[in-house]
């Protein structure tokens, strides 16, 4: 950053974290990023104050910050807990290059926290047959249908929470149940789109979204015959939706008819691999099988049967590089054909 210290230095900052996101936003930073930055420092300005009753979050010395760290341990992964500890450590550095800090008290702790901290961490590795068996475990029609739905398409939680009717192109003669998809659909059947848009707070299709999508740019993912089966399984029995906006997935229980949440799927992934040994409380990233993991077996397994790593890429929504026009531009031929061919199957149908 070109910023020297002291220059142009401002006064009278009286939030320090907004007036960081303003010069975060003027510096081109998407909304997203700021909202991930904001929601970091806010949590550690209500640490300061409620462990060490400091209000102002440029009074925080090394050892508030060490404290901070410390306290994030055993609740968060240690890639999560590097994350947070360098949002800090930008948000220190930058104040104090601008002139609002006189110095940045993150910088000797970033120095003593490991640098090997691991980022992409070894997992549990199950089978196509054993998670088949896994989803054969699980009867109710929306709790199947999430589960399906986040291994078949490899998407996040807060994506699937934030899937409308409209984002889903699929026959439906079975049921008298009508929606129009969206326009990027109309010559995509069978499949799912998947909107770089949402964000937490923002206003999409009527609604104020509480989850946000994390993906690179928009993503169409094939629907294969056991993805609709799961689908219209749930359709079958969806509730009317609460909102204009139609969420596909609704909750059946104390919220009946509003969207699902991101808390509500973690615990439908969380209650059923308890009961099949994958989840153990503080088993951490190796261990426990998560909504998260089902992206990891996704990933892993098309990749290993596609061999094509910029299909597995478009599909995760990874990838904003031109190379991906590619795939976008020739969906049939070159992204339809090969995820249904390579795709695998775990329900009872599959082979």
């Amino acid at each position: 950053m070109a910023t020297e210290p002291g220059t142009d230095a401002p006064e009278d900052v009286t939030d320090p974290i907004s007036y960081f996101l303003d010069d975060q936003r003027y510096h081109g930073k998407s909304e997203r990023t700021l909202e991930a930055y904001e929601r970091v420092l806010r949590r550690f300005e209500a640490f300061l104050r409620e462990r060490f009753d400091i209000d102002a979050i440029g009074a925080a010395q090394r050892r508030e910050c060490m404290a901070w760290i410390h306290s994030l341990r055993g609740a968060f992964e240690s890639s999560t807990i590097a994350t947070y500890a360098s949002y800090l450590n930008r948000f220190y550095d930058y104040m104090t290059r601008v002139g609002v800090f006189d110095d940045n008290p993150m910088a000797l702790v970033m120095e003593e926290m490991s640098e090997s901290i691991d980022t992409n961490p070894t997992r549990r590795d199950i089978s196509v047959d054993e998670m088949g068996s896994f989803v054969d475990a699980i009867v109710h029609p929306l709790e199947r249908a999430v589960v399906v739905t986040l291994l078949k398409t490899g998407m996040r939680v807060g994506e699937l929470c934030n899937l409308d009717l409209r984002d889903l192109h699929i026959e439906t003669p079975e049921l008298e149940l009508e929606w129009t998809p969206r326009v990027g659909l109309e010559r995509r059947p069978s499949s799912v789109f998947i909107s770089s848009e949402p964000a937490r707070g923002t206003d999409i299709n009527g609604e104020a979204r509480t989850a946000s999508n994390k993906r690179k740019r928009d993503t169409v993912v094939p629907i294969d015959g056991e993805l609709r089966r799961a689908l219209l399984e749930w359709l079958a029995i969806r509730p009317d939706a609460v909102s204009p906006a139609r969420p596909l997935f609704l909750d059946t229980r104390d919220s009946w008819g509003e969207r699902l949440t991101p808390s509500d799927v973690r615990y439908i992934v969380e209650k059923h691999a308890r009961e099949r040994g994958w989840y153990r409380t503080g088993g951490g990233t190796q261990e426990n099988v998560t909504p998260h993991y089902f992206r990891h077996f996704f990933t892993t397994h098309l990749r290993d049967r596609t061999g094509d790593r910029g299909i597995v890429q478009y599909l995760r929504g990874d990838v904003a590089g031109d190379v991906i026009d590619t795939y976008t531009h020739n969906w049939g031929d070159r992204v339809r054909e090969t995820y249904l061919g390579c795709i695998y199957t775990v329900t009872g149908q599959r082979k």
